[in-house]
């Protein structure tokens, strides 16, 4: 077996399962087109910050992007951050929270662009395992993404509760 690999292919990440206590979290909510994407989490980080900032709370994680049911022409998601206590609702930004028990975990390694064979390689994962899947499931951004980066040094976290 040849254990070699080309620069542009990453290490594969094995799923595992985790668990989770519950957290609560400052986000944005919306349902957004797939194509405006983009532009909402922009926004959404623009707004999470001055209002984090101004009212003095603390991020417990990176960012993370909740997906409500499943993907289609829009996307009924949630943008934010795990925080230390509840946020007072303004300028778009409202309390939210993680879901807490067992979840299937898998580390998507490169650009965003392979985010979508990741999560079905992960549900893949769970089906053999016979897991059921909850509804929900989200996206935490391990490495903060800029312009200038290699995609290819990108981490983020698929996270997909188990249904019980």
């Amino acid at each position: 077996m040849n254990s070699h690999r080309s620069d542009s292919e990453a290490p594969a990440a094995e799923p595992e399962l985790v668990n989770l206590a519950s957290a609560t979290t400052a986000v944005v909510r919306g349902i957004v087109p797939m194509a405006d994407l983009r532009n909402f989490f922009d926004s959404s980080f623009s707004a999470l910050a001055r209002t984090i900032e101004a009212q003095r709370i603390t991020m417990l994680s990176p960012a993370f992007g909740l997906y409500h049911g499943s993907p289609g022409q829009t996307l009924d998601l949630e943008v934010g951050f795990v925080t230390d206590r509840a946020v007072q609702p303004e300028a778009g930004v409202v309390v939210g929270s993680l879901p807490g028990g067992r979840v299937a975990r898998l580390t998507h390694i490169g650009s965003f662009d392979g985010l979508g064979s990741s999560w079905e390689r992960l549900h893949s994962w769970m089906r053999l395992r016979g897991l059921a899947a909850g509804e929900d499931r989200w996206e935490t951004y391990v490495t903060q993404p800029s312009p200038d980066m290699d995609p290819r040094d990108l981490r983020t976290e698929l996270n997909w509760p188990v249904a019980d």
